[in-house]
């Protein structure tokens, strides 16, 4: 199958990129740069309709387009964050309206921040979107909007969680805090974490993309089937280090360190407990259902690739 992915570039794009690619599918980056790498690229200004959108014609499209969500909660980065998001989108949908038959299956990327701080109700895929904060459901409730009249036989919403990943910003900052020895709670501890390892993650678009048994459409979460507690999490990846106990972080150092980091102290301090409730309905078998055992199969991959690296270094 031929696969138009927007927001190719990114981590999760080109790790999306390359599994497609080994299943046998041919794999078209739009990008608003060429640069060199394994894919065919097209270039297209994530706005505008140009020569680009003869892509899409017989194929699936996958839209992850949008900018990294690790920045200052302000009201200029909320509007980027949305315009990085619904600008995109709204141009595959335009796009989509231009061809002689739909696109047979459209993946479009959302986040279970949807849901703001949603305490500790289980939340499945019939849960309602929160009001607030903006940059969290305010900026996934527009995306969600923009794919509106889409001109596709299927659309599928994939709303995810953490994906764990060596080499993505999310495990890099929290290992990088475990091993500074900043790895204990983060303000109560209390708040739910809905995690997923990167090979499920893609296992679940592969299922959705070209599925094998249920045609699953609308709302997914694509998450693991057992969020926890951010004390468990950091937990885990203390012990994933084996890295003792640390001390915990309190809410006002949270900010604090915030502001340092150019980050937003609510990625932190705020949580949700998603359950991937029609993909267990469906019948999906996760790999790594387990938080230990992914980061432990993360943290081997990593040590194996820098070995594979110092070895290649001396050579």
């Amino acid at each position: 199958m031929k696969v138009v992915l927007a927001g190719g570039s990114g981590a999760l794009g080109q790790r999306l990129g390359a599994d497609l690619q080994a299943e046998g599918h041919d794999v078209v980056i739009l990008t608003r740069r060429v640069r060199p790498g394994p894919f065919r690229q097209v270039e297209w200004d994530g706005q505008n309709l140009g020569p680009w959108r003869r892509e899409l014609a017989g194929s699936a499209v996958i839209n992850l387009a949008g900018e990294l969500v690790d920045r200052r909660p302000t009201a200029a980065n909320v509007d980027l964050l949305t315009r990085s998001r619904v600008d995109p989108t709204r141009a595959l949908v335009e796009a989509s309206a231009t061809l002689d038959a739909p696109v047979p299956v459209w993946i479009q990327a959302s986040t279970l921040a949807i849901y703001g701080d949603a305490g500790d109700q289980v939340l499945d895929e019939s849960a309602h979107p929160a009001d607030g904060p903006p940059q969290m459901a305010g900026v996934a409730k527009a995306w969600e909007s923009a794919v509106d009249g889409a001109n596709t036989e299927r659309l599928v919403t994939l709303r995810t969680g953490i994906v764990l990943d060596n080499d993505s910003p999310a495990l890099d900052r929290l290992w990088s805090l475990a091993r500074w020895g900043l790895g204990g709670r983060v303000g109560s501890g209390r708040q739910w974490v809905s995690w997923i390892h990167i090979e499920d993650w893609l296992a679940i678009v592969r299922a959705v993309l070209v599925p094998r048994g249920r045609v699953l459409s609308g709302v997914i979460h694509s998450t693991g089937p057992n969020p926890v507690r951010n004390v468990d999490l950091m937990a885990a990846l203390r012990a994933s280090l084996g890295r003792r106990a640390a001390p915990p972080t309190p809410k006002a150092l949270v900010h604090l360190g915030a502001v340092a980091l150019r980050t937003d102290p609510a990625l932190a301090l705020m949580g949700r407990r998603a359950v991937p409730a029609r993909l267990l309905a469906a019948g999906f078998d996760f790999s790594y259902p387990d938080l230990h055992e992914a980061l432990a199969d993360l943290r081997a991959r990593h040590l194996k690739a820098n070995r594979r690296g110092s070895g290649q270094a001396l050579l």
